[in-house]
C-alpha cells in the first residue's frame, strides 16, 4: 500500500511514525515533508495548498490513500478536490472542516443543538464590536473567525485591552482575513482538556485526553503559540467528565454536523474547558492537534490504517480504539524569539541520540536539509516526546532527552506537565 501525507510539521512526522509501523504499508510519501520525515518518507516538494498538483502526484504515483494532516488544505477543499478524481483521502469535506475554519459557524452549531459552549456574539464590523464591549464584562475572549495559526484567540482583562484587539483583529488585520468576522466570547475558567476523536459520518471514537500548553512562556505566561508542550493522558479527564461529554458534547457535535448535511469524517478534535458548571466546547479543531498528536498517537495500540479505513468506509463501530495504560510528554524546542521574531538556519546536533530508543520521539516540526546537514527552519524546531509508567515518569524521561539535542537559539519552556506531579 502506497500513502501519502500532506504537511510539514511535528504533527504528520507524528502520522509518518504511525503509518510506519503498519504492516500494510509498502511506501510513505509526504508532500512537503520536513528533515525528520524524510527518515520515514519520500519527501516531494509540493505545498499542501497545491491542490493540482498533490492530485497529479496521487494519481502518478497510484497513491492508494492520503492523509491530510493540515488545517488550511481541510478548509479549502483538498478532500474534494481529489475525490472528485476517484482517489482516497482521509480528512473531511470542505463543508464539513468549517467546523475549523469558522468559529462563527462552530459558535452557531454548538447554540442551535445545545451543545455546551460560553456565551457569545459574532460581528463583522468593527464599530458594532466596540459599542458591545463597552458594555461587557471582563476578561472577555476576542477570536478571529477564521484560521489563525492557532493564534487568533485573545484573552482581554480589562476594555482597554479588547478595545486594542478589535482594532488588532479587525481593522489592522493581524491574522489577516480571519479577522473579517469575529466572535467575542465570556471568559470561562477552569482547566483546559484536549480530546482527539476518530469519526466516519455517524460513529464517533475518542481517543487518550491530553493537555496543551499554549502561551510561550513559564507559568503560562508571554503570548499564544501553535503550543509549547503537551502531556496525555489529563488527569483532569476523569470518567465522569467522559460520561458528560459523550452523552452532550461528542455524539451531539457528529449528529449535528449531519444534520446539518455536512457530514463529517475524519478527526475532530475538542477544545475543553472544564468549568464549575461542567465541561463546554472552547473550540473544534477538524484535524489532529498539534502537538497534541505527538503524544497520543505513540500511545495508539491500533494500527492507524485500519481506523483512518473504518473512518473513510464509515464501518468506525467496528474499530476496538486501544490506548497503552502508560503516559507521554513532548516538549517543544523551539527557537528563541518564537513566535514573534527568530532566526532560522542553525545545525542541530544530537539527533541520532534518539536511534533505536524505545519510548523515546524526536518529531521534527521546522527542520529542513541544507547541504546535508539537518539545520532549523521554523519558530517550532523539534518536538521531544517520552513516554513512562507515570506522567510524573514521562515528564522526567522528556526533560532527559531534550538534553540529547542542540541547536543555537534553543528555546523550551520548563514547566510543561508541572501541574501532573
Amino acid at each position: 500500500m502506497k500513502v501519502l501525507i500532506v504537511g510539514s510539521g511535528g504533527r504528520e512526522h507524528a502520522i509518518a511514525a504511525s503509518v510506519a509501523k503498519s504492516s500494510k504499508v509498502d511506501k510513505i510519501y509526504c508532500a512537503p515533508g520536513n528533515a525528520g520525515i524524510a527518515g520515514l518518507a519520500e519527501c516531494v516538494p509540493i505545498g499542501a495548498m497545491e491542490f493540482d498538483k498533490l492530485t497529479a502526484f496521487a494519481k502518478e504515483k497510484a497513491i492508494d490513500l492520503t492523509i491530510v494532516g493540515m488545517d488550511d488544505p481541510l478548509v479549502g477543499g483538498l478532500v474534494d478536490v481529489m475525490e472528485a478524481e476517484g482517489l482516497r483521502v482521509f480528512g473531511p469535506r470542505k463543508n464539513a472542516a468549517i467546523l475549523e475554519g469558522s468559529k462563527a459557524f462552530s459558535k452557531e452549531l454548538m447554540k442551535k443543538y445545545n451543545i455546551p459552549t460560553a456565551a457569545y456574539e459574532t460581528f463583522d464590523d468593527a464599530k458594532a464590536a466596540t459599542e458591545y464591549l463597552k458594555g461587557a464584562k471582563m476578561p472577555i475572549v476576542l477570536k478571529a473567525d477564521g484560521l489563525a495559526l492557532g493564534k487568533g484567540v485573545l484573552i482581554c482583562n480589562t476594555l482597554e485591552e479588547a478595545l486594542d484587539g478589535v482594532k488588532s483583529i479587525m481593522e489592522d488585520k493581524k491574522f489577516g482575513d480571519a479577522g473579517n468576522r469575529m466572535v467575542v466570547e465570556e471568559f470561562m475558567t477552569g482547566r483546559e482538556v484536549s480530546v482527539l476523536s476518530f469519526v466516519d459520518g455517524k460513529t464517533i471514537k475518542i481517543m487518550s485526553s491530553a493537555q496543551d500548553h499554549k502561551r510561550a512562556n513559564d507559568g503560562d505566561k508571554g503570548p499564544n503559540t501553535g503550543g509549547m508542550g503537551t502531556f496525555s493522558p489529563s488527569p483532569f479527564y476523569t470518567q465522569e467528565v467522559d460520561d458528560f461529554c459523550k452523552k452532550h458534547i461528542y455524539q451531539a457535535t457528529v449528529d449535528a454536523m449531519a444534520a446539518e448535511g455536512r457530514s463529517f469524517k475524519g478527526v475532530i478534535f475538542f477544545g475543553l474547558m472544564l468549568t464549575e458548571q461542567g465541561p463546554k466546547v472552547l473550540e473544534y479543531n477538524a484535524r489532529f492537534g498539534d502537538p497534541e498528536a505527538q503524544v497520543v498517537l505513540p500511545r495508539m495500540k491500533n494500527d492507524i490504517i485500519d481506523v483512518v479505513e473504518a473512518c473513510i468506509d464509515g464501518t468506525l463501530d467496528k474499530i476496538d480504539l486501544q490506548f497503552e495504560d502508560n503516559a507521554a510528554v513532548c516538549v517543544i524546542l523551539a527557537s528563541d524569539g518564537y513566535p514573534i521574531s527568530y532566526e532560522k538556519g542553525f545545525p542541530i546536533r544530537g539527533l541520532e541520540a534518539f536511534d533505536n530508543k524505545e519510548g523515546y520521539y524526536c518529531f521534527h516540526a521546522g527542520t529542513k536539509l541544507d547541504n546535508g546537514n539537518i539545520v532549523t527552519n521554523g519558530g517550532r524546531v523539534l518536538g521531544v516526546t517520552a513516554t513512562g509508567v507515570t506522567l510524573k515518569e514521562a515528564r522526567s524521561n522528556a526533560y532527559e532527552a531534550t538534553k540529547w539535542v542542540d541547536f543555537d537559539n534553543k528555546y523550551m519552556r520548563n514547566d510543561i506537565g508541572n501541574s501532573i506531579n
